[in-house]
């Protein structure tokens, strides 16, 4: 079994939903969580880990954590060396999310309140970053704090952008056809 399907067996989605919508959980589309944002359409979620292709010892950075979930599948498929680091704007989700992974006895992660500029350069580099809303453009610092040969993948507009950074500039793969909630700043 790979990395990412035995997250996905082993992080049960309905912790990490409003009780009201945890009979929801195994139906393939995103489901509100509450102050506008969304616990993302597993699929999606699936697609954006396989091309993110973290591995065990990895340092993550995870943007817009917001019900936790993907910072857990994150710090599974990380462990047991590596570490998570969870980014959220609102500070309600940030709790919720910080309380659902611990729940989910995931010990790899470390959430932070998101201040005015994208990502924690004091953590930085990072050998992978996940963002989980749209941006309206790319976030130059976020690729500052990515390693090189360090993979960021972020929806901007309607396409998640899987990007390497490597010695000789960025290879990025467009990915079309998708809808998230916005990155806020």
């Amino acid at each position: 079994m790979d990395r990412i399907t035995g997250a996905f067996e082993a992080i049960d989605r309905a912790q990490f939903l409003p009780p009201a919508l945890r009979e929801e959980a195994d139906v393939d589309v995103p489901l509100p969580i509450g102050y506008g944002q969304t616990n993302s359409q597993p699929t999606t979620v699936r697609m954006m880990l396989e091309w993110l292709d973290p591995h065990p010892g990895d340092k993550v950075l995870d943007v817009g954590s917001g019900s936790g979930w993907s910072t857990a599948l994150l710090g599974y498929i990380v462990r047991p060396k590596g570490k998570v680091y969870a980014v959220e704007r609102v500070p309600e989700l940030l709790v919720f999310g910080r309380s659902n992974v611990k729940r989910a006895g995931i010990r790899n992660a470390e959430f932070f309140q998101a201040s005015d500029v994208f990502g924690l350069s004091d953590h930085a580099p990072f050998d992978r970053i996940l963002v989980s809303a749209t941006a309206g453009t790319l976030p130059r610092e976020l690729v500052e704090q990515l390693k090189t040969v360090g993979k960021l993948v972020i929806p901007v507009g309607s396409t998640i952008y899987e990007i390497t950074k490597t010695k000789e500039g960025l290879r990025t793969t467009p990915h079309p056809g998708f809808a998230f909630v916005p990155l806020i700043k």
